[in-house]
């Protein structure tokens, strides 16, 4: 689930406070480890408290795995556009931040100095339809009506690009049409929409809520063993303190992997931060569907990261001229010495 969401329902905004839009920080203080002669770092982590998939984040600071590797990690509750995160975590506003792949490429490729470090997961995408609506592949979606939270959508440019590798064009030949998030049942029942490209927590909900059949998601496939969200963090920070950048990134991999042995328990420790008196065991069963077992890093990080940028180019998102592999290895520092390749299985 992307930070942003909520991004069709308020105005881009063009400019930041001295706080940073949408971020709420407490000041810097050095904080000491209890009962203990460290020195604890501090640093300003922002994340979606609503989505269900960024709840390792809870569990690293619940079970400790931060300050593990010496960090006192202030959490950022971050409710605006990404534009305004990236221009947070570039400018220092914040430290670091977890975001859907597809949605921050462009940015970077604007030149955003935020580093990634991990891959978080894969899995909270989905695309849905009634189980009459006809519509059984991506390929049916072709003169339909598609709900999108906004155009510039990471879902909407996931299955963007699964229709344009059908030799289908996802700008004229399907009719993506914006709604706010809470609306999309209500656009669905009244026929305004025939399916529904949307992320957990609400796509796991509303296909439970109303039986909607799963016509595709990005575990498909190729996709099975991709991250859909990654961790990045201020490109200076990895640059002037490589040990805290590695710190930070190496806390989120083990809370990635305890929430992928520890479902259950993870949904309850998340569950307080989510609207709407969503039960533990609903935001468990969309933890198992995803594969927060899956946390690359370095090498398979870039290769990941690569692949992106080549599919975004597919729907004219990235530019032609980007070379794919120099964009990767800029963007993605190898921290965890040579873990990457394997980061998936690391416990």
């Amino acid at each position: 689930m992307t930070l942003s969401r909520g991004v069709s329902r308020r105005n881009f905004i063009q400019t930041l406070g001295v706080a940073g839009a949408g971020l709420v920080l407490a000041p810097s203080l050095p904080v000491w480890a209890a009962g203990s002669d460290e020195k604890l770092t501090t640093v300003k982590l922002a994340w979606g408290q609503t989505a269900v998939c960024q709840s390792p984040i809870s569990v690293a600071l619940k079970q400790g795995f931060f300050k593990k590797y010496g960090l006192n990690v202030e959490p950022v509750n971050f409710s605006g556009p990404t534009d305004a995160l990236l221009q947070a975590i570039a400018t220092g506003k914040a430290d670091g931040g977890i975001g859907m792949a597809l949605r921050w490429l462009k940015p970077l490729e604007q030149g955003f100095d935020v580093d990634l470090t991990v891959g978080t997961h894969g899995g909270c995408m989905r695309l849905l339809a009634p189980k009459d609506s006809g519509i059984n592949s991506v390929r049916d979606l072709v003169g339909k009506s598609v709900a999108v939270t906004d155009q510039a959508s990471p879902i909407r440019n996931f299955f963007a690009i699964q229709l344009a590798k059908l030799g289908i064009d996802p700008d004229t030949q399907v009719n993506w049409v914006q709604y706010p998030a809470d609306l999309f049942g209500e656009a669905l029942r009244k026929g305004e929409v025939q399916a529904l490209a949307t992320d957990d927590p609400q796509g796991w909900l509303i296909k439970k809520r109303d039986g909607l059949v799963e016509v595709d998601n990005n575990l498909n496939g190729e996709y099975s063993n991709l991250t859909c969200c990654v961790l990045g963090l201020r490109g200076s920070l990895v640059r002037d303190n490589p040990k805290v950048a590695q710190a930070i990134s190496q806390a989120i991999i083990d809370a990635q992997q305890w929430t992928a042995d520890h479902p259950a328990e993870s949904a309850k420790i998340f569950a307080p931060f989510v609207p709407g008196n969503v039960s533990a065991d609903d935001i468990a069963a969309m933890l198992s569907e995803h594969t927060h077992a899956h946390h690359s890093s370095g090498a398979q990080l870039r290769k990941e990261v690569a692949i992106y940028v080549n599919e975004l180019k597919t729907i004219k998102v990235i530019r032609d001229d980007t070379d794919a592999q120099k964009f990767a290895e800029h963007y993605v520092p190898d921290l965890l010495g040579g873990q990457g390749e394997h980061a998936h299985h690391s416990a």
